[in-house]
């Protein structure tokens, strides 16, 4: 059986909502992606007595739990003092984490606080996760059943220490069997558009099936359980993939992930050794946004006024016939540009409707090749930005298609 994991999060701004504790799902990820059994998320307040009382509940209840933030330098971080008062662990200074503080502040040349001294103040017995990265050093030590991990609450802090000093010592204190997680990305299609797809579709029972919805994609997650036969498991992941068709634009296994739609999208670009020039409307430069930094795209028009766009490129449009003004657009963009592929994104009726959210809008997209012009259609609905977000993945999405069926 696997042990038990848990994420205690720690900070008045958490349980406000002010900010996202994206530092509790980062960690879950990373902790069955090793073996464990996720069981719980707990956040707390800066109030002494709830911390207290939280962790004497997991050390009673948990194998490991992490616990983020509360480590800094002012009256609200109470976490130290929390564990001292729950396990009865007084706080002893630690010189070795001051002359880090120490020498952190003067590497930036800034004096450091007084108040920062109170950050070296660990429990005594507990071991001290050195911080290279900040000023807070972290801490673990036992407790009843659970090991403690406590580390600070800036993410890239966090994410820095877990590598360095808390992967390694799971591996040294628990006997970890990994699941495998195989996730299916997809775009154009809806969770109800996938479920329906996959009614037919046996999951064997030590297996879990989910799902993970975002404006950008979403994600079919099978879960498998450590010594799932390797080919049964690539069976059953291509069956679902071949189900969900050529909505899937990756397929990510645990340790071996391809980036988002733009990271696939870029790879196929500089592997085809293929440049791009855009001409956006709705999308009103997301589309290019999404491909920043990419030497393949080399071009980007938009504008909301296809009037505009077409005085800019000296062409007049079929106002009647979206698809042919999309044609007379990309042949133009594509003589200036030089560009091999030509994407342009122009819309049906009148402008007033992409601030509409209860409006659809109608975009015509057409992607200009060598091998000749490519056209699409789509509806988008919501509000505008929701639109403009929707645009711009449908058409790096019909892009992508168009690239990967050339393989």
């Amino acid at each position: 059986m696997n042990p038990c994991f848990e994420v205690f999060s720690q900070g008045e701004e958490i349980i406000t909502g002010q900010t996202v504790d994206s530092n509790a799902a980062w960690l879950s990820q990373q902790a069955v992606q090793q073996g464990f059994t996720v069981t719980r998320h707990t956040a707390v307040g800066d109030r002494l007595a709830d911390l207290v009382g939280v962790l004497h509940e997991i050390a009673d209840r948990a194998d490991c739990c992490i616990s983020t933030g509360g480590l800094g330098p002012t009256s609200d971080d109470l976490t130290a003092a929390a564990v001292a008062q729950a396990f009865g662990t007084p706080l002893k200074f630690d010189a070795a984490a001051f002359t880090q503080m120490q020498r952190f502040f003067a590497s930036r040349n800034r004096p450091m606080p007084e108040a920062n001294r109170k950050q070296a103040m660990l429990p005594e017995g507990a071991e001290r996760l050195d911080n290279r990265w900040g000023t807070a050093p972290g801490f673990a030590l036992q407790q009843g059943r659970c090991w403690f991990a406590f580390l600070p609450g800036v993410p890239s802090e966090m994410k820095a220490m877990f590598q360095e000093s808390v992967l390694p010592k799971w591996h040294q204190r628990f006997r970890l069997k990994p699941s495998t997680l195989v996730t299916l990305r997809t775009v154009g299609i809806g969770e109800s558009d996938i479920q329906q797809r996959l009614t037919s579709v046996v999951i064997p029972g030590p297996v879990q099936l989910g799902f993970r919805a975002s404006l950008h994609e979403v994600q079919t997650k099978l879960l498998f359980p450590h010594g799932y036969e390797a080919s049964a498991r690539e069976e059953l992941a291509a069956h679902v993939a071949g189900l969900l068709g050529d909505a899937v634009f990756a397929i990510d296994r645990s340790g071996a992930e391809n980036g988002d739609l733009a990271c696939v999208v870029d790879g196929l670009m500089t592997a085809q050794g293929k440049t791009l020039a855009v001409v956006e409307t709705i999308s009103q430069g997301s589309l290019a946004g999404l491909c920043v930094g990419s030497a393949w795209l080399l071009e980007s028009r938009f504008e909301q006024s296809r009037s505009r766009l077409a005085a800019s490129l000296g062409v007049v449009l079929d106002a009647a016939n979206p698809m042919a003004s999309a044609q007379t657009m990309a042949g133009a963009v594509r003589q200036q540009s030089g560009a091999d592929f030509v994407l342009v994104q122009l819309y049906a009726g009148d402008r007033t409707l992409l601030q509409d959210p209860g409006q659809g809008v109608t975009i015509h997209t057409l992607l200009l090749t060598e091998h000749g012009s490519h056209p699409a259609t789509h509806t988008v609905a919501g509000s505008g930005k929701r639109k403009q977000y929707q645009a711009a993945t449908l058409a790096l999405d019909f892009l992508r298609r168009y690239l990967q069926s050339r393989l």
